[in-house]
């Protein structure tokens, strides 16, 4: 601790991203990266804005990558935002729609991002349990609150909840911000988004890190009443006016405008989920349903912990969490066929 940290930044626990090693040869299965790579249309277009436009600033309100997420669904350009990535746009969402005298409520496993988040906003929080097969039950979220969040599907879980389990959850808080964050809904989910004309308390947050295989572009974007994402727009013009850079505008459209190579990757990691999934369970693996790009499985015999460091050790890196509840849990990336058949062939002889 230094003696010139503010007294907020002596008390924060940051977030703890997923590890970036640098082995060699290494099976990387650990930060729920897509394994399949951007559409050859988003490289095309950064390499064509690679030119004397840098020297200028970007569109600071995106509107042209606005108005392709508004055809993408349905939507109108005016309900949409954009950020650097869905943890800047959750990070504004904390702020300017969930910082109430009332605590807001989300999962006891969950993004753990959002405790930092409290803690940096100093938000009140009440934590609510996921039942004892890792659900959300909706009517834990009907009580008094400042907001809602939860991810849909769930992170680290994978679970997924129905929309109509969303709408119940949405009726019961008229009054209060639920905030659905769909990081992985492309996995086999469906959208909020074609809620938020009929419940204007609802805002979904999306990334493209995910399915569109963009995790190094860094953009994100939420999609609700037009008044939340004029929230959303008075938080990011007093902190960054200019949060995605040409590079990033022209890349996410182009992303969104090839959606013949979006659906065969998305398709092809749910392929290979319900392998893996099939394949760990032959092992005596528990794994949970999942609808994200990844799948958290224990085993009965061995502790998590332990399967880490023996896949480790032959080169496979997957994701721990040392917390209540999911000690024994893995969570593991869904990767290539390859990376995949080496995950499981490290798993034969635990």
């Amino acid at each position: 601790m230094s003696k010139f940290w503010s007294s907020l930044v002596s008390e924060l626990q940051p977030y703890v991203p997923g590890e970036q090693p640098k082995m060699a040869n290494l099976v990387k299965l650990n930060t729920n990266e897509n394994p399949f790579g951007p559409s050859p249309k988003v490289i095309e277009a950064i390499k064509s804005e690679l030119n004397d436009n840098l020297r200028l600033y970007p569109d600071p309100g995106g509107l042209a990558l606005k108005q392709a997420i508004a055809r993408y669904y349905g939507v109108t350009a005016k309900q949409v935002f954009v950020g650097n990535g869905s943890d800047e746009v959750l990070a504004h969402v904390f702020q300017g729609l969930l910082k109430h005298d009332k605590p807001i409520l989300f999962p006891d496993i969950t993004y753990s991002f959002y405790p930092v988040y409290c803690g940096l906003y100093q938000i009140q929080s009440n934590v609510i349990p996921l039942t004892e097969s890792f659900e959300i039950n909706p009517d834990d979220y009907k009580q008094p609150n400042g907001g809602i969040i939860f991810p849909n599907p769930n992170a680290p879980t994978g679970r997924y909840l129905g929309l109509e389990h969303v709408e119940d959850i949405l009726k019961a808080n008229p009054d209060s911000v639920v905030v659905v964050d769909e990081a992985y809904v492309d996995f086999g989910g469906e959208t909020a988004i074609a809620l938020v004309d009929r419940y204007p308390n609802l805002l979904v947050s999306q990334t493209l890190s995910k399915a569109r295989s963009l995790a190094g572009l860094r953009a994100g974007f939420a999609v609700g009443n037009e008044e939340l994402i004029e929230a959303l727009n008075r938080v990011k013009d007093s902190f960054n006016s200019y949060p995605l850079d040409r590079l990033a505008l022209v890349g996410s459209i182009a992303a969104f405008e090839d959606e013949e190579w979006f659906e065969t990757s998305r398709q092809g990691v749910i392929s290979e989920r319900d392998r893996v999934t099939a394949e760990l369970e032959r092992l005596g693996f528990d794994v949970l349903p999942s609808k994200a790009n990844f799948v958290f499985a224990r085993h009965p015999e061995h502790a998590g912990a332990d399967i880490a460091a023996k896949l480790r050790e032959q080169g496979v890196i997957v994701r721990h969490f040392n917390k209540p509840r999911i000690s024994e849990f893995l969570r593991i990336t869904i990767g290539t066929a390859g990376q995949n058949d080496a995950l499981l062939k490290s798993l034969v002889n635990l």
